[in-house]
Order: C-alpha cells, then structure tokens, then sequence
C-alpha cells in the first residue's frame, strides 16, 4: 500500500466501520448538497413557484416534522435502527426523484412534508446506530470523522450543483434531483451491507448511565425532562450557525466597510476548520463531565465572537476585514466544539432501549432551542447594535449555565429508571 493511500486511508477514519461510515457520510451529503445548492431555482424555475410559495412549504414541513420527531424516532427502536436507516434512505432517493412531476403549491407541500418526515426518520435511526455500533470510548471521536466527512460532501455537491447552475438550462436544472436521487441509492445500499449492532460490554472502571438501563423502563423519553432540557440548551448553543450563515454575513454587508468577497473567504475558512480540526476538537470526550467541558468552551468562543464582530462596526479598512474574520474563526471554534460536546451528552445520557426515540427528543429539544434564533439574533444584531451582540452573548451564557443542572437532571432521572426496571 502506498503512503499516500495509507495517509488518506487515517483521514477516513482508524478502523474499518469508521471509514465505511465515512465513505457513506461524503456520498450522501454529495447528494444532499446538489439538491439544497440547486433548490431555489429548482422550485422557482420548474416547479414555478413564488419565492413566498418556497418559504411557506419549508415551514409546513418543518411544523410537521417537529411535531413527529419523537414518533419517528421510536421506529428505529421497534424494527431496528440499521434497518429504519436503510429503509429511510431508500424512500429518500424516491422521493427525490417525484419532484420531476409536480408542478403546484399543493403537491410542493404534500412533497416538502414526506421528505421532511422520511428525513427525520432517516436521522434518528442513524444517529441510533452510530451511537450503539461502536463501543463507549470510540463514538464520540468516530462521529468527528462522520461530519468532516459531509463537509467534504456537502462542498462537492454544491460544487456540482454549481456547475448545473451555471449552464442557465432548465433540462440541466430539472436533472439535479435526479442525480440526488441516483447518490442516495448507492448511499442505501451502502448502509444495507453495515454490520449488525453487537452489544459492547461495559468498561472496567466506567459505569455508563446506559448499563444501569436494564428495560425500557417504566416512563417514555418524553418524561425525561432534564434530556430535553438539556437538548434545548444545547439548541441554544448550537445557534453558532444562525451567526455562521446568516447574522456575520449580514453584518459584513451592512455595517462594515468589509468588501463583499470577504464571505466567500469566510465560508472557506469555516469549511476547511470543520473538515481539518473536528476530529481534534472531538479528542478524549467520553464522558459527561468531558461533554460538559466541550460545551463550556464552545460557549466561551461563542461569547468571543461576538465581542470580536461588534467592535468592527467602528473600524475601517484592514483591521475590519481581519476581525470579521477572527470572529468567524471564533464561532467556527464554537461549532466543533460544542458538537463534539452534544454527541458526547446524546451517547452517555440516552435509554439503550429507547435509543431512538431520545433521538427524537434531541431533534425535538434542539429545534425548540434553535428555531427563534434568526429572526432574534438578526433583529439584535442589526436593530441594536453592540448592545444586541451583548444580548445575544449573555444568551448563551445562560444557556451554558443551565445546561448543566438540565444534564444531571437526566442523570437522576436515568438513575431512577434503571432503579425500577
């Protein structure tokens, strides 16, 4: 085996299933980031619809997906993860390729809430899977590699959705979802040939929350309030990404004298860091304490950043465009962070048994704690100022307060229910 094939073979992962895995991340988010680049004109130009129809599809889906999370996330828990994932993904590809026959507002809806509800299924399942295919030590750090993967996916999709884009053909435009759609077949088969989970025995000297869960105990995933608690907390620290894709760049247009081409440099920079750095962010969190400390700091980078990008509202020239860029490198240093943090709470703090209907809470959780954030932090930002980026900062700083007696919330509550199983 050649060096350069070996270096490449330690990028993808230190073990076989991690970089299986990792192959499976890099071709679904490929076709993902073909269809999510290629969307808007898809829907506008041979769907025909309004830019307002597009919004208005995205949040009717978006209400029916958080209101099925939990329910989804329990058919990974009744048939088997591995099975609901493949299934899922398979239903996807399908689904991809319908979009070449509608043409209304309605069946736009009827589509955007099928895929949605098939999506979220398809995520609890993986995620359910990823956390109970590999052993305690090793799925924290796994799921590092899984998302520098699809970063690497997602910039080669969009890559080759810009390409369609730019021959302005609608025959080349109406193809994207049909590229989409051939890449999440291969990715359902690709999940279709991974191993079963194995139970993995405990490790001497780490009791894990989880090996205290005898059953499926007495109570849903639902009563346990610190879990969502928790996850809704971690939402709100998790809300980097409003700052990443919307309020900086916004910001830089508006209320700097950065020129425009900076966002192409920023989004850059945020691509390479989460592709180069996640693994290393993710390095020896295993348990909750370690979780805890990731978010913590993931917190504190959040808070930096905002202090760094308010300032640049007085500055000029050079000084401007350096710290709108330390501001994003910041908030980046937030997103692998607390990342890395959030697997670790979701692996040690979730029911075996009940997997993935807590993945279902998480997705519940995270978008209660995410779901106000733009229109917040684009409001505070723009409308008040230096004073808004405080707000938004002290905003997360009590959401790191509270995650952690949210987190041992969920320790007791799984405490009790190992206790009565």
């Amino acid at each position: 085996m050649s060096r350069h094939l070996e270096r490449l073979l330690r990028l993808a992962g230190p073990t076989s299933l991690v970089r299986r895995l990792s192959a499976q991340s890099v071709l679904s988010a490929v076709g993902d980031g073909v269809f999510l680049t290629g969307s808007a004109v898809f829907f506008t130009q041979v769907v025909g619809l309004s830019a307002a129809q597009v919004g208005l599809g995205l949040t009717v889906a978006g209400v029916a997906t958080f209101a099925l999370a939990v329910p989804l996330g329990k058919l990974a828990d009744r048939y088997g993860a591995k099975r609901v994932w493949s299934l899922s993904a398979l239903i996807e590809a399908v689904v991809y390729l319908l979009w070449l026959v509608v043409g209304s507002m309605t069946g736009y809806i009827v589509m955007m809430i099928g895929l949605g509800l098939v999506q979220t299924a398809n995520r609890a399942s993986r995620n359910a899977y990823r956390i109970d295919v590999f052993p305690r030590d090793q799925r924290v750090r796994s799921q590092a590699y899984f998302r520098a993967a699809r970063n690497v996916g997602y910039t080669l999709g969009a890559l080759l959705a810009g390409i369609a884009l730019a021959t302005n053909d609608d025959g080349v435009i109406r193809a994207v979802p049909v590229v989409t759609a051939v890449l999440l077949l291969l990715n359902a088969a690709l999940i279709a040939r991974l191993p079963p989970v194995v139970a993995h025995a405990p490790e001497d000297g780490a009791a894990p929350l989880e090996a205290a869960v005898g059953g499926r105990g007495p109570a849903s995933a639902l009563r346990n309030r610190g879990f969502l608690a928790m996850c809704v907390c971690d939402g709100v620290l998790g809300s980097h990404q409003v700052l990443l894709n919307v309020v900086i760049p916004l910001w830089l247009v508006e209320e700097t004298d950065a020129p425009r081409v900076l966002l192409a440099w920023l989004f850059g920079t945020n691509t390479v860091m989460a592709v180069a750095l996640q693994v290393a962010a993710a390095r020896g969190i295993t348990t909750v304490a370690d979780s805890l400390r990731a978010e913590r700091r993931g917190a504190a980078f959040f808070v930096l950043s905002c202090g760094i990008v308010l300032v640049t509202h007085d500055t000029v020239g050079w000084v401007t465009i350096a710290l709108v860029w330390a501001g994003h490198v910041t908030v980046t240093g937030a997103e692998l962070l607390q990342s890395a943090g959030q697997w670790g709470l979701q692996a040690e703090l979730s029911d075996a048994a009940r997997r993935g209907e807590y993945q279902g809470v998480a997705q519940l959780g995270y978008t209660l704690g995410t779901v106000w954030a733009p229109a917040a932090y684009t409001f505070l930002a723009m409308e008040w100022g230096a004073e808004g980026w405080l707000v938004i900062a002290g905003v997360v700083v009590v959401a790191a307060v509270l995650l952690h007696p949210a987190t041992r919330a969920a320790e007791r509550h799984l405490e009790r229910v190992g206790a009565t199983a």
